[in-house]
């Protein structure tokens, strides 16, 4: 990163400011969540569940959505919607002619910009990668699949029910059907060796995929792993070197490390995620998806009721939302920040007020505070992780908590 000349900021009393007041929403994006799997591994917390373990047709399903979409039309009317992103569980199981039915009439509800980029979340299975071409031909722009490896042993593992040969051909057929496209991987798994996490990042690169997302295994609460951790888990130390050599060797076959833990070619970074890293707005349906949306009133967040039959009960009587609360002034700052400090280019500092409806001298104690830990480069133009900062990326969050719920 090239330097810059830092720009002091003066520590000074702030007046309290009773309400965020925003010039204008941000841009706004669409996310579709379909919660079903195959099966729910190990290590996962998102909302998913076995595939149709409810009884619920898919034909249910997507009528639900549509009609959640229509039911928040009064909150983003007028807006236009600048990506779409079909997330789960395993989107991929839907239907061509149903993903086809949902698309279609998503354009019908929402006006969509001309260059709107579509993501659907897939996985390797032998019948998923069969459907490649036709979610290509129902507008989807964008596939991410989920390898997490190329190792056969790694993936039985962490308990994909994919091998390393259905891993390889679904990465092919990504490649050959979408001009974008992205592979999920992951590092620190049981028993994984610098070697074999550098393995899995080089077979990657054999298909030329123009984005990777690099995570390290966690053991989230509430998931069988969180509940009783494989054994064989690299230490810390371990995983950092991994991390660090999966960067170097991104860095050097041309991949920008624009974010935590995404890698992209040029022109080719997820815009939808670019959204939720600067703050935008995003509107999601589905079960358990959530919103958060902007007015002159503030700023709010949503939850859909969680449990698919849950949200196909409330479907019945046009009650899809759950939970719905205004983001307090006083958490603004580290909701801004949780999101933007992931962006390894930082954020321009204007964004902060764009975003947020604040003044940025509403945080100008903590800004001084994390330039001086050597966490963040902070001045009138950007705001900005350093190296330490993306490493020690908590620590930096934490300076931005409101004191009530540190």
């Amino acid at each position: 990163m090239s330097k810059r000349r830092i720009i002091p900021l003066a520590v000074r009393p702030v007046a309290p400011q009773l309400r965020a007041a925003l010039a204008a929403p941000p841009q706004l994006v669409l996310y579709i969540h379909f919660p079903w799997c195959v099966r729910k591994c190990p290590y996962c917390d998102f909302n998913s569940h076995a595939v149709r373990a409810e009884g619920i047709p898919e034909a249910a399903y997507l009528n639900a959505l549509l009609a959640d979409i229509e039911a928040a039309l009064p909150q983003v009317w007028g807006r236009r919607v600048h990506s779409i992103f079909i997330g789960g569980g395993t989107p991929s199981l839907i239907s061509p002619a149903g993903l086809e039915r949902l698309l279609s009439g998503a354009r019908m509800l929402l006006p969509l910009a001309a260059d709107c980029e579509i993501t659907l979340e897939a996985n390797p299975g032998t019948l998923e990668a069969d459907h490649f071409a036709e979610f290509r031909a129902a507008g989807v722009t964008r596939l991410s699949l989920g390898i997490q490896s190329f190792d056969d042993v790694m993936l039985q593992r962490i308990g994909r029910i994919h091998g390393a040969a259905e891993a390889r051909r679904a990465a092919e057929l990504a490649h050959r059907h979408f001009a974008t496209f992205n592979f999920d991987l992951m590092y620190a798994l049981p028993g994984q060796t610098l070697d074999g996490a550098l393995q899995d990042i080089e077979t990657a690169l054999e298909f030329a995929p123009p984005h990777l997302s690099c995570y390290h295994l966690t053991m989230e609460p509430n998931t069988a792993f969180g509940a009783h951790p494989p054994s064989g888990l690299p230490d810390d130390d371990h995983a950092a070197d991994m991390q660090e050599a999966i960067e170097a060797y991104l860095a050097a076959a041309g991949y920008q490390h624009y974010e935590t833990s995404a890698f992209a070619r040029p022109g080719h970074r997820c815009s939808h995620n670019l959204n939720y890293w600067r703050f935008g707005d995003y509107l999601g349906v589905g079960a358990g998806a959530h919103s958060k949306l902007s007015s002159h009133a503030g700023i709010w967040r949503e939850m859909r009721h969680k449990h698919p039959a849950a949200y196909l009960a409330g479907a019945g009587h046009g009650d899809f939302v759950q939970e719905r609360h205004e983001i307090a002034n006083a958490a603004l700052p580290f909701e801004f920040m949780m999101n933007a400090l992931r962006l390894t280019e930082g954020v321009p500092a204007a964004l902060f007020a764009e975003r947020t409806g604040l003044s940025l001298v509403a945080i100008e104690t903590q800004l001084v505070e994390a330039r001086q830990a050597g966490l963040l480069e902070a001045d009138a133009q950007m705001l900005c992780p350093t190296l330490k900062g993306q490493r020690f990326l908590n620590n930096l969050l934490e300076r931005f908590l409101d004191e009530q719920e540190a």
